[in-house]
């Protein structure tokens, strides 16, 4: 299946894997990040607090609980600070290393929020772009995940993901 934009809450998608927005400690936030943490109940945090901290623009995978989903990929994106302190990189390297695990896991279906547009401000174009081209290349080297969704929160985001997909 190719990539594919949807708007709807990830917390309810019956995927291998969810992303979660999550910041340095995994141990819950605002934004994605609580919103998956509650809804997958006090045994994520618990399993979390077992991992300890997570680097920016690495990733963990962890159990789902009570989410739908299989699996919960945790991963740290940057705090936008104008363009110039690597956060193009560290974005990348975010959805890298969510595949990377995902790959590992030999998970066919994965879900995107859009990491770092949040709290974190990064702009939400700029972070479509590097979302979509990192999953476009590791899709062409890669057999799995097969099925990348891009979960967007609102109908401008959706526009925007929706618009970069026809190019590929």
């Amino acid at each position: 299946m190719p990539l594919q934009a949807i708007r709807t809450d990830i917390t309810l998608l019956s995927v291998d894997a969810i992303v979660n927005a999550a910041n340095n400690s995994l141990l819950g936030g605002g934004g994605v990040d609580g919103a998956i943490h509650r809804a997958a109940g006090p045994d994520l945090l618990a399993e979390c607090r077992g991992i300890g901290s997570c680097p920016t623009g690495e990733s963990r995978i962890t159990h789902s609980y009570q989410l739908p989903s299989k699996w919960v990929i945790h991963t740290v994106g940057p705090v936008w600070q104008g363009g110039e302190c690597g956060e193009q990189e560290l974005l990348a390297s975010c959805y890298r290393s969510s595949l990377q695990l995902a790959a590992q896991h030999d998970l066919q279906s994965i879900a995107f929020p859009a990491i770092s547009t949040g709290v974190y401000g990064y702009p939400g174009k700029l972070a479509a772009v590097i979302a979509v081209r990192e999953c476009h290349h590791f899709q062409l080297r890669n057999q799995r995940p097969t099925d990348i969704y891009f979960v967007c929160f609102d109908p401008q985001a959706l526009t925007i993901y929706e618009a970069l997909l026809k190019q590929k």
